[in-house]
């Protein structure tokens, strides 16, 4: 064999070991797939699926606000609980308006909006604390953690906020569309008049807090992927001192950044609201390390500077499926714990030792 085939089949190998460095996540995902259908049951039904993006939608929306502040070279420990303040503030305002006789869509809404304005201002603090203070990440938002939970506690009283607007319920629970084999398709809202048979057969098709999730989320990967706010955020992860060379104003980017992982920590507490028509404090509290599980499997590095929206979808979905695969096989679901904190062990552990193969630059 001459030099050249040589080196040209060496290429090869060598290339192999990178493909599937960083494909690792996506072999993982296919993995849990095989593995969950061929020992459970009913795992390709359409109820199942349903149940994955269900499952997915707080973690898929903390994860989406992690990723900025991860990519930045920082961490957000308080989304958890950011999220319960959220869905406690955004219960307690609908409770109001709507006791005070306002329109049930207009207090929801009201509701909603409030939470998201209020949903700010931890954001904002880290930030501060982070940029001006020089406060490290992991105790601002730690911090941040305690005092969003307090405040939290304080406005519920210590108990969960019901007596909420119906008309929650029906949206957060509800469907883009309803399926009734060989007769009909609804839009939006459950077919009225049905027989108890025809409801048992009604296929409900993917819920609605799915699609504005993803919708949002999807906006900010155009923002991260896109525009100069994201290649900014890439920037002062991979080297804060070259961004500030480069004329990037790094405080106030960064204060953008906490900012901006704030709000989809509110919209996971809205979101909550609306799926289960109560406002908790620790609504989101088992959520904070299952989000930054996402954003690290989904090819993020802790020390910054790599990391996709995409890639954290996928780690949501690995999460996901991991929850609904347990309780389908009839497997304690505080046994996921225990996975999840192996999968962030093993996912920092490639990042450590294979930089090259799993660190994408996208």
């Amino acid at each position: 064999m001459s030099d050249e085939n040589i080196r040209k089949s060496s290429g090869i190998n060598r290339e192999w070991p990178v493909l599937i460095g960083k494909s690792w996540i996506y072999l993982f995902l296919l993995g849990e797939i095989v593995v969950f259908s061929y020992y459970g049951t009913g795992f390709f039904s359409a109820k199942n699926f349903q149940n994955v993006m269900v499952n997915s939608i707080t973690i898929m929306l903390l994860a989406a606000g992690e990723i900025f502040v991860i990519i930045s070279g920082g961490i957000d420990l308080s989304v958890g609980f950011v999220m319960g303040f959220a869905s406690v503030m955004s219960a307690k305002m609908m409770v109001t308006f709507y006791t005070l006789g306002w329109n049930q869509n207009l207090a929801i809404l009201m509701g909603i909006l409030i939470a998201l304005l209020i949903g700010f201002l931890p954001g904002l603090l880290n930030g501060f604390l982070v940029t001006k203070m020089r406060v490290p990440p992991f105790i601002a938002t730690f911090g941040m953690y305690g005092i969003a939970y307090g405040f939290s506690e304080i406005i519920s009283y210590n108990v969960p906020i019901t007596k909420l607007p119906p008309g929650v319920g029906a949206f957060g629970n509800g469907y883009l569309l309803y399926y009734l084999p060989g007769k009909l398709l609804n839009w939006f809202s459950q077919p009225v008049g049905l027989a108890r048979a025809e409801i048992r057969e009604l296929v409900p098709v993917i819920p609605n807090i799915f699609v504005i999730s993803l919708l949002i989320i999807f906006i900010f990967g155009f923002i991260l992927s896109r525009t100069r706010f994201g290649q900014h955020t890439y920037a002062i992860g991979g080297n804060i001192d070259a961004a500030r060379r480069a004329g990037i104003n790094v405080d106030r980017h960064l204060m953008k950044v906490y900012m901006v992982s704030s709000l989809f920590a509110s919209l996971g507490g809205i979101m909550y609201v609306l799926r289960f028509v109560n406002g908790r404090a620790d609504a989101g509290s088992a959520r904070m390390l299952d989000s930054v599980v996402a954003v690290v499997i989904g090819g993020a590095s802790l020390y910054g500077g790599t990391g996709s929206m995409v890639g954290s979808i996928i780690g949501t979905f690995i999460i996901a499926i991991l929850e609904t695969g347990m309780v389908n096989l009839g497997i304690p679901t505080f046994n996921k714990y225990i996975y999840v904190g192996t999968i962030l062990i093993v996912a920092v552990l490639i990042d450590q030792l294979f930089p090259e193969l799993v660190r994408r630059g996208d």
